[in-house]
């Protein structure tokens, strides 16, 4: 029985769990006088029977899972000659591999050499252990089963029990952004020191070049090894700056006309309109600004006689801007749209008109809810890479003018993990120093909002 046939299996003995306790307490209720003389509703004793069956019963599949593999091949490799046995953990893994491969590209036959012997032996015991697997399954969760009906009495309170597994089983689910998130900081710590250890933090955050590439041999040209990651981050904020300084002010405008301007029936057609933007996939976009806004910015830029490049910051900073524009009149309408009514009717009472409501009583108001979706937005200027890549190029300038070729540091990081790469090298590690500065930025983005939505929501609450 495959895994996804025994989970099912599983469930379908938890529904019919529920059903159990759930008729065995209003059986116990009925000579009492009713369900108000048990300690908790009858739906509660049927959850209970459905927890204490179906938890355990994938508890035990979950680590069958986990060590069902190891328990193989150490029997696997226990079948092997003593020579096979001896050989290092390297050759060992190798050995088993074709083991596998073995196994998984004929069906098991008898006779062969020692591989092909225990390929076979290796197949029984995964049906073997599917065998068990799911006998074992079933008789925990026939258990648990049998327990909860065992449980279930007038004075047993299903409800606590159910309540505080409920608890434990949220806790657990917000608990795995956490983790996630802790896990994702300390790999990419623990990668960057081992970064500033082959190069110094004061060369990498305040260094004006960056030529990441590191000479194998004294003569090879194009490889200072510079890791300067300065002009990285001018040219993320210049294509962020264009990009805000495009989706904020329309997307905001758009926002505004949606939930303070345009009728019912135009709202409902433009905004879908609107949103249409955001599913674009990024690479549409990366094309676009490639293939039909950096020419027509270096055409409008040839005539006035500046010396425009082929891949330019503006160009790639105009495109991700219109990218964003949904992102930020999205959010922005929504959010205004969650401001009372009787706001704005008190402002219209005491003579104010519709414009200086809007600025002195909307907005104000919407502000932290504005601030989020700005930062989302920025955020999202920040980690955008194709766009980037197609239209403003890989060169590490260090410049404020959005004529030239910059690159960001998420480029970056894509461009130092791209192929066979050891990570061993300063080359590669210099990517999770990067990811971390990004990360860092981000964090102090986030507080920043977090001090803006606080300082305001307690003026206006």
């Amino acid at each position: 029985m495959s895994t996804s046939t025994l989970f099912l299996v599983v469930i379908g003995l938890a529904v019919g769990a529920l059903y159990i306790g759930y008729h065995r307490s209003v059986a116990f209720a009925r000579p009492l006088g009713g369900i108000r003389h048990l300690a908790s509703l009858p739906s509660y004793y049927g959850m209970y029977v459905a927890l204490v069956s179906l938890l355990p019963a994938l508890l035990f599949m979950l680590l069958w899972s986990l060590l069902d593999d190891r328990v193989i091949q150490h029997f696997v490799v226990q079948s092997l000659s003593s020579t096979s046995q001896a050989l290092s953990s390297q050759e060992l893994g190798l050995l088993q591999d074709s083991i596998r491969n073995i196994a998984r590209a004929s069906p098991a036959v008898e006779g062969g050499g020692e591989l092909e012997q225990a390929a076979l032996y290796l197949q029984e015991l995964r049906q073997h252990s599917a065998s068990y697997r799911m006998i074992g399954t079933l008789l925990v969760a026939l258990g648990g089963l049998l327990y909860g009906w065992w449980r279930i009495s007038p004075l047993f309170i299903a409800r606590l029990v159910v309540e505080k597994v409920y608890s434990a089983l949220l806790l657990a689910c917000a608990s795995i952004a956490i983790l996630t998130t802790a896990g994702i900081l300390l790999s990419v710590l623990f990668e960057s020191m081992r970064f500033f250890s082959q190069v110094p933090i004061t060369e990498f955050l305040f260094g004006l070049e960056w030529s990441p590439q590191i000479a194998l041999r004294a003569d090879q040209q194009g490889a200072s090894g510079s890791f300067g990651a300065v002009p990285l981050f001018a040219g993320t904020l210049l294509i962020a700056l264009i990009a805000m300084l495009v989706a904020v002010p329309v997307g905001l405008m758009a926002a505004i006309y949606l939930a303070e301007y345009a009728p019912h029936r135009v709202r409902a057609r433009v905004k879908p309109i609107l949103e249409i933007l955001a599913g674009i996939p990024t690479v549409v976009y990366g094309f676009f600004a490639a293939l039909t806004v950096a020419p027509l910015i270096r055409g409008w830029g040839q005539s006035l006689g500046l010396d425009v490049s082929t891949e330019s910051a503006l160009a790639a900073g105009l495109v991700m801007g219109v990218m964003i524009i949904p992102f930020v009149s999205s959010l922005s309408d929504d959010i205004l749209h969650a401001v009372p009514q009787a706001m704005r009717d008190g402002s219209l009472a005491m003579g104010a008109t519709r414009s200086e409501t809007i600025k002195r009583v909307v907005i104000p108001a919407a502000l932290p809810g504005i601030v989020a979706a700005i930062l989302l937005a920025v955020s999202r200027a920040i980690g955008e890479t194709m766009i980037v890549v197609m239209a403003a190029g890989l060169s590490a300038n260090l410049t404020a003018n959005p004529m030239e070729s910059v690159t960001t540091v998420t480029v970056q990081i894509v461009t130092l993990l791209v192929g066979d790469q050891e990570f061993d090298s300063a080359k590669t590690l210099a990517a999770f120093a990067l990811g971390l500065i990004l990360f860092l930025v981000t964090l102090a983005l986030n507080f920043f909002a977090l001090h803006v939505v606080k300082k305001y929501r307690e003026q206006y609450e």
